[in-house]
C-alpha cells in the first residue's frame, strides 16, 4: 500500500502530500503513477505541475516519463482533485458497446478491441475515456489499470490489468522488449515497396501547453524502430503489416510520414490535400488498427486478434482499385 503523511481530503483542505514509494509502483512513469493516483485532475494538468516543478521526487524537479525507484519520495503541490463520487455519465449504448468489444477476461486481464475515436482515459477536456468505461461495466472489481495506450483515433486491442501483479509483469514486458509483441495494420497514401521496409529513426516528441502531442524525426529524440510489409496494394493506397519494436509515441504514424507514406486519415501527419481526397472517398477515421497481441504472461503464451472494422474494409474494397491482393 502507498504511505501517505496525509489522510485529509483534499477536495476541502488542500495541502503538500508526500507519497513514499513502495514496490508496488516500483518501475511505473510517474506520469501514469500520477494518473491514478489523482484521480479527477486532467493528464495536462499534471504535466504541467512537473514541468513548473510542483511534483518533486526525493525534492528534485522530474520529467513524465521518469520510472519511479522504491523508497522514492513524491511531493505532490495543494491541488483540489475532483471526489471519486463525481463519476462521469456514461450511456447504456457505450457502454454495451464496449461489453460487446471485450474479447478476453479473466480474473487478471481485460483485452477489448477499442472503437476509433474513443480516448483511453479522460483528462485535456475529456470528461472520460475507456477505462472509466470499464470501471463502470465492472463497478466490483478493486484494480482496473490501463497496461499500454492507443491513440484516440487509433482503433483495436489494448490491455487493462485487473490485479497489480498482472500490470507490472507486463509493464517489464514491455520496458524490457520481450514478452509482448503487437502488430498493427496500416491503410497509407502511395505505393509501398513489395519488400520489407524497416524505419529506424529517432523520435522526439514535444508537449504543448494545451497537452497535445507533436512528435517529430529528431537527432536529439529517442531510438525508435518499426518494421513494415506490404500486405495489399491499390492503386495510390496500400495496406501495410507494421511492428513496433520500440513504443514511442506516435511512432508507426511518423515513421510511415518518414518513410514517404502517410497513414490514411492522420489530420496531425499527413497532408491537407491527401486529407481531403480520402474524405471524398469517404474515410473519415484514422486508418491504423491493432490486430494482434502476442503476450507471455505467468509463463503462458496468448495470442489475440481483432480484424479490421468491416466500415473499413468496406470503403478500401469499394473504394479503392486494388492492383493485388
Amino acid at each position: 500500500m502507498l504511505k501517505s503523511d496525509s489522510e485529509q481530503n483534499l477536495t476541502e483542505r488542500p495541502a503538500v502530500r508526500y507519497v513514499t514509494i513502495d514496490d508496488n509502483n516500483t518501475g511505473q512513469r510517474i506520469d501514469n503513477f500520477l494518473v491514478t493516483l489523482l484521480k479527477g485532475v486532467p493528464k495536462g494538468k499534471i504535466y504541467n505541475l512537473l514541468r513548473k516543478g510542483e511534483i518533486r521526487v526525493n525534492k528534485k524537479r522530474t520529467k513524465p516519463d521518469y520510472r519511479l525507484q522504491n523508497e522514492d519520495i513524491v511531493r505532490i503541490a495543494p491541488i483540489v482533485i475532483t471526489p471519486e463520487s463525481e463519476k462521469p455519465t456514461l450511456s447504456d449504448r457505450l457502454k454495451n458497446d464496449i461489453e460487446a468489444r471485450i474479447v478476453y477476461e479473466d480474473k487478471g486481464l481485460i483485452v477489448i478491441n477499442k472503437p476509433s475515436g474513443l480516448a483511453v482515459h479522460g483528462g485535456s477536456g475529456l470528461s472520460f475515456g475507456l477505462v472509466e468505461v470499464i470501471r463502470q461495466i465492472r463497478p466490483l472489481e478493486k484494480f482496473i489499470e490501463l497496461v499500454h495506450r492507443l491513440d484516440r483515433d487509433t482503433s483495436g486491442l489494448i490491455m487493462v490489468a485487473k490485479k497489480r501483479a498482472v500490470l507490472k509483469e507486463l509493464h517489464t514486458a514491455l520496458r524490457e522488449k520481450e514478452g509482448v509483441q503487437k502488430t498493427y495494420m496500416a491503410l497509407v497514401y502511395g505505393s509501398w515497396p513489395k519488400r520489407k521496409l524497416q524505419v529506424n529513426a529517432p523520435l522526439l516528441k514535444n508537449e504543448l501547453k494545451s497537452g497535445d502531442r507533436v512528435v517529430k524525426v529528431h537527432t536529439d529524440g529517442k531510438e525508435s524502430l518499426t518494421r513494415f510489409k506490404l500486405v495489399r496494394q491499390f492503386e495510390g493506397y496500400s495496406l501495410v503489416e507494421c511492428e513496433p519494436v520500440t513504443g514511442r509515441t506516435h511512432q508507426i504514424r511518423v515513421h510511415a510520414q518518414h518513410a514517404g507514406y502517410s497513414i490514411v486519415g492522420d489530420e496531425k501527419y499527413a497532408s491537407t490535400e491527401l486529407l481531403k481526397e480520402t474524405k471524398g472517398l469517404g474515410f473519415k477515421r484514422l486508418c491504423l488498427h491493432a490486430t494482434r497481441l502476442d503476450i507471455m504472461l505467468n509463463g503462458e503464451r496468448m495470442l489475440f486478434e481483432a480484424p479490421l472494422d468491416k466500415e473499413w474494409q468496406n470503403l478500401m474494397n469499394d473504394t479503392l482499385t486494388s492492383v493485388y491482393a
